[in-house]
């Protein structure tokens, strides 16, 4: 009987090693392609609230802007109605709205020309007339620490936006 020398078997010309495994250098390889792609990814997850904030404050304003040109384009008044329910199903708008908007999570309070303020509970509507005027006032936005104010205003139409800081202060 014959003692092997090494721990390797040769099959067709080709030696093999009983020791499977992987190298130092194969490793440090994974790992630094694990931590490049969680530098890319971890960012994105943590404003994913942020994100979903900024989109529903911007199909409000493009529902108002919308609205807006609608009323003024075809001579008839033109509402944009903020829905605040748990099911986006339910809820009709009125008869001349152009479309609707369904909260996700978001707190919505309204204040008139009187500044007087009140929280959306169910519906509003802002309408817009062919006379470039509108029913105004101030939308507030809010979730979590994020606030917006969009601010139609009743005589001209026109829609603006504010960011608010933690304690309520207009930021820019």
């Amino acid at each position: 009987m014959m003692t092997p020398i090494s721990d390797s078997k040769a099959v067709a010309g080709k030696t093999y090693s009983r020791s499977a495994g992987f190298t130092l250098l194969e490793l440090l390889l994974v790992l630094t392609i694990l931590g490049m792609a969680s530098i890319l990814v971890l960012p994105n997850l943590g404003g994913l609230e942020s994100r979903s904030f900024r989109a529903q404050v911007q199909q409000a304003v493009s529902l108002l802007n919308y609205s807006r040109r609608i009323a003024v384009v075809s001579g008839q008044p033109s509402t944009a109605s903020f829905f605040i329910v748990e099911d986006p199903r339910s809820g009709t708008a009125s008869r001349n709205s152009v479309g609707r908007w369904d909260s996700y999570g978001t707190t919505v309070r309204y204040r008139d020309s009187t500044d007087r303020e009140v929280e959306v509970e169910d519906k509003i509507e802002i309408t817009f007339y062919p006379e470039g005027g509108s029913t105004g006032g101030i939308l507030l936005f809010s979730q979590d620490s994020l606030s917006v104010n969009i601010i139609v205003n009743p005589f001209s139409g026109r829609v603006t936006t504010q960011k608010l800081d933690e304690d309520g202060e207009v930021i820019e």
